[in-house]
């Protein structure tokens, strides 16, 4: 792939300023973990590290790291870095749900398995915007149906973000961005004296490995990125793909409640159950139920299509509308406690990693575009977000991936993932050229490697972070039919982390 002389200089002087010669690699002191991590097999540790990669002398932040130490230190390769996406999704437990969702025994000898609170999160110097409940539900923009509803949407997102400039976070608010993090995430490998690391990383985890890959590219073993984001990373691209993601992922949903019309009345065909929607976003944008708008139905019915397990739960929603009955608990994630913590590191990363269209009228035309092209979530996906009023200016430019470093990535896909499309994958497999392949998976939803649905799928990051093996070409893993049954153990680990990732 071709990178312009300006493009590999900018990553060569980000490279440099990330780890200052002068500032000393923080050390690990491996204890318990904090009170409320249940996870004795976890061992914690605290780490020191710059607010500020510019100044690395000055104020310092602390991040909290897990480790879960190789079953067999004889075959130890090294450190596995997971990070399970967001932004603002807390990883000290995920390497623990990895391993209950059942990875297999000799990825657990490879390495010690490190997860990772990122910077702004929970027990990593946590930030907040101070929230009201109804707010954290507004993050994402209301479905505007015209100009003036996209002015209205404007309203509350400036409010946001005035509230998160008033908060007690904002002056640190400006440094919890992609770059930091990564640059966090070197910190820990010389913290654990590893000349390179190993990582695992998920939706929005795929962007941070990406970034790290390109800010330390001699610094990375071997790289798995499952459900790949643009090279933007959660830019105003990315959120407008996922009115992309919906279209592309609803297909299975209607074709499973078809099948189950006697059982939930949404619909004896796929084109009915579709309609179904559409009926029912139109009836609660004029008479909303139970606290639930046309707006609010659209994006739980978005967040309940990342899994396949839980169209019941979903099914169960859009049957309570139909019949008047209350809307089942768990249709929509929660909205008090650490979460606050977790939206106010979300919007700092997504508004301070680029820099948001300031013109309302660009959202007008954009919602009118993706109103029509994906009508299901185009209108909310492509309004106004807090970002258009941040009122801060991001620290630096953004990380450009480059084809320059080793070629040790792994990319793995779904054709249909909610969250982040196929398309956004293929232009981050461009961009990284020959230092990446790609496995791409006949399959719905949002995760390769975390379900184990596919075997094809899974086994290629098996493959990899096991034995080194990675496929000569881009690969393609056809559906299969008879998709693998996970125990009760299983089945909640991956409800745990899916829950995570749908919580915006």
């Amino acid at each position: 792939m071709r990178r312009t002389l300006l493009v590999v200089l900018a990553a060569a002087a980000l490279t440099a300023t990330a780890a200052p010669a002068s500032a000393a690699p923080p050390s690990v002191h491996w204890g318990k973990c904090p009170a409320d991590i249940l996870a004795p097999a976890l061992q914690c540790a605290s780490l020191e590290v710059p607010l500020d990669y510019r100044n690395p002398t000055g104020k310092k932040i602390s991040v909290e790291i897990s480790r879960l130490p190789s079953s067999d230190p004889a075959k130890r390769r090294g450190v596995l870095l997971f990070n399970p996406g967001g932004p603002g999704v807390p990883g000290l437990t995920f390497p623990l749900e990895m391993t209950q969702l059942g990875i297999p025994t000799s990825l657990l000898a490879e390495y010690d398995l490190i997860g990772f609170d990122p910077r702004g999160i929970e027990h990593s110097s946590p930030v907040s915007c101070d929230l009201k409940p109804e707010q954290i539900l507004a993050i994402v923009p209301n479905y505007a149906h015209n100009p003036a509803e996209v002015e209205a949407a404007a309203v509350t997102a400036k409010k946001i973000s005035r509230q998160c400039a008033s908060s007690a976070s904002a002056s640190v608010l400006p440094y919890i961005t992609t770059a930091n993090t990564a640059r966090d995430m070197d910190q820990i490998r010389a913290a654990l004296g590893e000349a390179k690391i190993s990582y695992f990383g998920l939706s929005y985890g795929t962007y941070l490995g990406g970034v790290y890959a390109t800010l330390f590219p001699n610094r990375t073993d071997r790289v798995v990125l499952d459900s790949v984001l643009g090279p933007g990373g959660y830019d105003i691209t990315a959120s407008r793909r996922f009115a992309e993601g919906m279209q592309d992922r609803f297909p299975d949903f209607a074709k499973w409640a078809a099948v189950r019309d006697s059982s939930y009345g949404l619909g004896s065909t796929p084109a009915e159950v579709t309609t179904t929607f559409f009926q029912l976003a139109d009836h609660l944008d004029q008479h909303p139920t139970a606290g639930f708008d046309g707006s609010l139905f659209r994006s739980a019915t978005h967040g309940l299509i990342y899994q396949t397990s839980t169209f019941p739960l979903l099914a169960q929603l859009w049957q309570a509308f139909r019949t008047g009955q209350a809307p089942p608990s768990g249709a929509l994630p929660s909205t008090t406690g650490p979460v606050q913590s977790q939206v106010g590191t979300m919007l700092s990363v997504v508004c301070g990693d680029h820099a948001w269209p300031r013109q309302i009228s660009i959202y007008q035309e954009n919602v009118a575009h993706d109103r029509v092209k994906y009508p299901m979530l185009g209108g909310s996906t492509a309004n106004v977000w807090a970002c258009a009023f941040w009122p801060y200016q991001p620290i630096e430019s953004p990380v450009q991936f480059s084809d320059q470093g080793p070629s040790n990535l792994l990319l793995l896909q779904n054709l249909r993932d909610p969250a982040t499309p196929l398309s956004g994958a293929l232009e981050t497999r461009a961009q990284f050229g020959d230092r990446a392949r790609m496995v791409t998976v006949d399959q719905g939803g949002h995760g390769v490697a975390l379900p184990s649905l596919n075997s094809c799928g899974f086994n290629a990051a098996v493959d990899y972070l096991v034995r080194g093996v990675r496929p000569a070409t881009d690969k393609f893993c056809g559906a299969e039919a008879n998709a693998r049954t996970l125990t009760p153990q299983q089945q909640q680990a991956a409800d745990k982390i899916i829950n995570r990732l749908r919580q915006y």
